[in-house]
């Protein structure tokens, strides 16, 4: 691992304090300028010398140590780890102890040319620390790196002389030292503009720097540090770095974490391998809405995740309140009048309005305040029209619908007709966040972009088969499609490419609507007709988790964007289902020190996923019986959701 593409020099080993190394003769308790102690020659002579004038060590892997007795040499990793461990220890201000390390195994920290070089910068002695340059100069592998580390030396020079009040000196080397290094003359013209600053307190505020001290040459160490080789220098905090990269590689591949986490070292164990439980993930039922009396065809959390909106066949919309604490949900409003039904709802960006669409034969679309509970709009362009779909745009104030007769109109908020896009068989809608473009997957089974600004359109994604329902990640760069009878595909917007499709849900042509989710959007969940709610994390094409429980079709998934362990689940059973964590967790579960291996076709059996652990009585309600529901609600065996 190399900073910054500088190379580790293959030719040097990383040196070792047994005779000279790399050009730099040691004599027996000579102390270096980083406090490091030389150990003896001990007799070793050095071979050759290589191609940037760095000694490097005889070709024998043993050494004679000080008692005469003879050791392996140290493998380069070993090396590396010893200098890493004691670049680690130097920063916490153990020296004695690296001196010891140092010693002992034989290692030295780093080129005693570089650590000349950083007490000089430390010091602010940049006459010596830029003499120490042209000693440098032999050991790294890029000669243009000098002058850009030079024209940072002089930087700070520049900017200490001005704190100082030193007007006249920082004058000088802005144009007899920074000028004629002929780089950079922007930023020169940009230094040049500190001169008129009244005092030290404008200065730092207008170059963003901390000011003369320990704390801005420290950081000006880091930058340097990145133009020297490793093997003359590490790069700082290297062994914080590497760990750093661990955890998170760790974190990455573990299948069900959905948690957001601080991401420092000091909020994890680095004793043990980053895990978690299965039971922390939302794959058991919590709460049975049984509100509808029909067929649940949509179901959608409110962008604040504190309330869900759930559109069924029996003409209702119910608005559940979501307890943030408890996380579970108390019916809030039941909004009325939907003759066909309601088979798609949308949030507007602020969750002020709710808008729902019906089924194809529905040319109605209904604009409610979630509030109040009123209805803002009823709108309908035509008897002919099928408006089965709606996005909002991000202002809030604007939306567009459509359906599969070929119509496609954008509105405001009180229906009022602002454009038209004839010819366009639409089957659902998406907005983009740049305010412009409206995708639209139509019945020729592709997304093409709208822009309703130049009236232009283009060709983004082209599949086989028809496209039933899709959805956008909340950046923009990834589209959700449930495409007849493939199942779930995920497509890259921006290469316009295919990037992954999912195994194991069963997708026909009724419409089914998947959504990203958890921590992160790391999850992706979609229904099924074979009545399962599948899970699966986003880079895996198996999916980790099957949640059984529905009894018919599950057309449609939302998780919640606020709570990544809620998820919610609309079936043709009648039924909305809250999916959550375990109810009991013990101490072992929550750090997820129980379970160590997961793999990518590990799915859970039916057991694991729901019932395994009893949910307190005053959460659960009892399953729904289909065949014992009324008929008047409309109910029956052959029904299903709209295609």
């Amino acid at each position: 691992m190399q900073a910054n593409g500088a190379g580790q020099d293959q030719d040097s080993d990383l040196p070792c304090r047994n005779g000279a190394q790399n050009g730099a003769a040691s004599s027996p308790g000579t102390a270096h300028s980083n406090g490091l102690v030389s150990g003896p020659n001990n007799g070793n002579t050095v071979s050759h010398n290589n191609n940037n004038g760095v000694s490097a060590l005889p070709a024998s892997n043993t050494s004679t140590t000080a008692d005469g007795k003879k050791k392996k040499r140290m493998s380069q990793c070993e090396e590396d780890v010893i200098r890493l461990i004691g670049q680690h220890l130097h920063d916490l201000g153990l020296n004695q102890t690296v001196d010891l390390l140092m010693q002992e195994s034989g290692c030295r920290l780093e080129h005693p040319s570089a650590t000349k070089f950083r007490n000089h910068v430390m010091e602010g002695e940049w006459d010596k620390a830029e003499s120490d340059l042209n000693e440098l100069k032999a050991l790294m592998h890029s000669p243009s790196a000098i002058v850009r580390m030079k024209f940072l030396l002089l930087q700070q020079k520049y900017l200490e002389y001005l704190e100082d009040g030193n007007v006249l000196e920082a004058l000088q080397v802005l144009r007899a030292e920074l000028t004629p290094l002929k780089f950079n003359t922007e930023r020169i013209h940009i230094l040049s503009g500190y001169l008129m600053c009244s005092h030290a307190e404008d200065l730092r505020a207008k170059a963003e720097w901390e000011g003369k001290g320990t704390t801005s040459r420290t950081k000006l160490l880091d930058k340097l540090q990145t133009y020297l080789p490793p093997s003359v220098m590490l790069p700082p905090r290297r062994l914080q770095t590497l760990l750093q990269q661990a955890v998170e590689l760790q974190r990455e591949r573990c299948l069900y974490h959905n948690t957001k986490v601080d991401s420092g070292l000091d909020s994890v164990s680095l004793l043990l391998d980053h895990t978690c439980s299965r039971k922390q993930f939302p794959c058991y039922t919590q709460q049975i809405l049984t509100e509808h009396c029909n067929e649940v065809w949509f179901c959608k959390f409110s962008n604040d995740g504190t309330k869900l909106a759930t559109g069924s066949k029996d003409t209702t919309v119910i608005v559940w309140h979501v307890d943030v604490e408890t996380q579970q949900l108390k019916l809030l409003k039941t909004l009325e009048g939907h003759a066909y039904g309601v088979s798609y709802l949308a949030w507007s960006p602020d969750d002020a309005y709710l808008i729902a669409c019906g089924p194809d034969d529905c040319s109605e679309l209904w604009l409610w305040n979630v509030q109040t509970g009123e209805l803002r709009t009823k709108m309908s362009q035509s008897h002919e029209d099928s408006l089965t779909s709606v996005a909002w745009n991000p202002d809030g104030k604007r939306f567009v619908t459509g359906g599969q007769r070929g119509q496609f109109y954008q509105c405001d908020l009180d229906g009022n007709l602002l454009d038209s896009w004839e010819g366009v068989r639409v089957q659902c809608l998406w907005c983009l966040s740049d305010g412009r473009t409206v995708l639209a997957s139509d019945t020729h089974q592709r997304i093409r972009g709208y822009n309703f600004e130049d009236l232009t359109d283009r060709n983004i994604v082209q599949e086989d088969h028809p496209i039933m329902s899709f959805t956008v990640s909340r950046n923009g760069r990834l589209a959700l499609l449930n495409v007849a009878t493939q199942g779930v595909h995920l497509w890259d917007l921006q290469d316009r490419v295919l990037v992954r499709k999912y195994q194991g849900v069963t997708q026909g042509f009724y419409t089914i609507h998947s959504c990203f989710g958890g921590h992160n959007e790391d999850f992706i969940a979609s229904g099924s007709e074979d009545h399962k709610v599948y899970i699966w994390h986003r880079r895996s094409e198996l999916p980790i988790a099957e949640l059984t429980g529905h009894t018919r079709t599950v057309n449609c998934v939302s998780w919640n964007p606020v709570l990544p362990g809620l998820l919610a689940s609309a079936s043709d059973d009648g039924t909305v289902r809250i999916w959550g964590p375990a109810p009991f967790l013990d101490v072992q579960d929550v750090e997820g020190l129980n379970e160590k291996n997961f793999h990518t076709n590990d799915m859970f059996t039916r057991n694991a996923l729901y019932g395994m652990q009893p949910v307190p009585s005053q959460q659960v309600i009892p399953v729904l019986d289909v065949t014992s529901m009324s008929e008047d609600c409309g109910l029956h065996a052959g029904d299903s959701s709209p295609p």
